[in-house]
């Protein structure tokens, strides 16, 4: 975006009456709905598929392919979508082009990767659940609960590789696996030099330990995990970020594997007082809008702030690579909104339920406790979100579009199968067993209390 570009960002004024029209709006505008197709992507289908094809229909043709066809099926789409002719030989990565990848690296970047993944792996090692367990005296009998947790066997990683290569992706998803003990760990990236023929993607994947990783992108990456194909074990989860038909695909085989969540843009909303500075806040709000779709959001109650902002934007967007991508998508999908106070300000952000919220204030604890909905939060002026995105510990895998009212940010708790354990003895039995008969007669299951009954009645005999 050039000095001249006037930025038109949207300007919400909630002292003006309601702004719950243009927040829905917004709020929409984040939420990937998967049944929009710009003119140039139908003419694209209709070259694949011979017709046009909305993208969750163009995502349903390629699951169903795959779970049919197995790897031909994937072979195939990434012959015709990314122009790549790989062989059941090929599509995955060789040992010695994981070593040959870590030798081409800087040993800086190699040390950074060490650091980050000791940071992810110190923080995420800390959030593991522990095994409970009660013990409960009963009628002269123990009974022994106990709450389990194993690691998955088996998860699949989907690492992004069109526009740009995600080292960070790999350790902010594959490092809380690990952690959690999960032993066989399986990672997807395009077969792009972006991808799976990127040296820095790969030394980061052998520096940590991972051996698995195939070059395939796409629905048919998300499918091949999901259903399994020759070459490639199905998994039990599919954790990481993607474009529109990952995501897509993901909701489509969530029932067959888990899932992490439906991601959509990346986003960010920073509540700001009098003390923030404008081109702190500028600078945050371009850091998502340069995901190029991604939404920069500010919330204050501070007036001078808002043009501010908007002149700290300008000048910024005029300078970086980005610009141009940041700043459209800041119109598209950001906002600088002026509320009536901190507490409307807090009100508002809980409605958004933002990807990251940035506390940009010096005594960010009063707001952090007005807080509920926030998938990832940063506290204070020194704590950009490039912090949480690259080497915090936290991992960077979010909720979004919203869903941060009810989803979590990825975890080393969700690679983790938890299971109850229940141990009675024949006392402890006797003394449970009134009330299973009674609950068991109110709903009719009278095998449930022939149970209980017939362990006791053969103790009598």
């Amino acid at each position: 975006m050039t000095e001249t570009t006037t930025l038109n960002i949207p300007f919400i004024d909630c002292r003006q009456g309601s702004a719950t029209e243009l927040f829905q709006q917004l709020r929409d505008k984040l939420s990937p709905r998967g049944d929009v197709v710009s003119e140039a992507g139908r003419q694209r289908t209709i070259e694949l598929f011979g017709e046009a094809l909305s993208p969750r229909e163009v995502v349903q043709r390629i699951c169903e392919d795959v779970r049919e066809k197995g790897l031909d099926a994937v072979l195939d789409y990434t012959a015709r979508l990314d122009g790549k002719q790989l062989t059941p030989g090929t599509i995955r990565v060789r040992p010695e082009e994981f070593e040959a990848a870590t030798k081409a690296v800087s040993p800086e970047f190699l040390q950074t990767v060490r650091r980050i993944r000791d940071n992810v792996t110190e923080f995420q090692a800390a959030v593991l659940p522990v095994d409970a367990k009660v013990t409960r005296s009963l009628n002269g009998g123990t009974v022994e609960l106990r709450q389990r947790h194993l690691p998955m066997k088996r998860v699949g990683i989907c690492v992004p590789g069109g526009a740009a290569a995600y080292p960070s992706t790999v350790l902010m998803t594959a490092v809380p696996a690990k952690t959690a003990g999960v032993p066989e760990i399986a990672i997807v990236v395009p077969p792009t030099d972006f991808g799976g023929y990127n040296d820095d993607m790969l030394a980061t994947c052998h520096e940590i330990g991972i051996t698995e990783v195939y070059r395939v992108g796409g629905a048919q990456a998300v499918a091949a995990m999901a259903y399994g194909v020759d070459g490639i074990d199905r998994v039990d989860k599919i954790v990481g970020p993607g474009n529109l038909f990952v995501a897509l695909a993901k909701q489509r085989v969530f029932g067959d594997v888990d899932i992490d969540s439906i991601a959509g843009p990346s986003e960010v909303i920073v509540l700001a007082d009098e003390t923030a500075r404008p081109d702190f806040i500028a600078a945050d709000l371009i850091s998502q809008a340069e995901h190029s779709p991604g939404s920069g959001v500010l919330i204050t109650w501070h007036q001078p702030l808002i043009e501010q902002v908007r002149a700290a934007l300008q000048t910024q967007l005029a300078k970086l690579q980005r610009g141009d991508l940041a700043g459209r998508c800041l119109e598209d999908y950001g906002a600088l909104i002026l509320a009536r106070n901190a507490d409307e300000a807090a009100e508002l952000t809980d409605r958004l339920a933002p990807e990251h919220l940035h506390i940009s204030m010096d005594d960010a604890e009063s707001m952090l406790s007005k807080i509920q909905n926030a998938g990832a939060i940063f506290m204070g002026h020194f704590t950009p979100v490039a912090l949480g995105d690259y080497i915090a510990g936290p991992s960077h895998v979010l909720p979004t579009g919203g869903t941060a009212r009810f989803a979590n940010g990825l975890a080393s708790t969700d690679f983790m199968k938890r299971s109850s354990v229940i141990c009675y003895d024949q006392a402890a039995l006797e003394g449970d067993a009134k009330s299973v008969r009674l609950i068991a007669e109110k709903e009719g299951l009278t095998a449930h209390s022939a149970s209980v009954d017939i362990r006791l009645n053969s103790t009598e005999n």
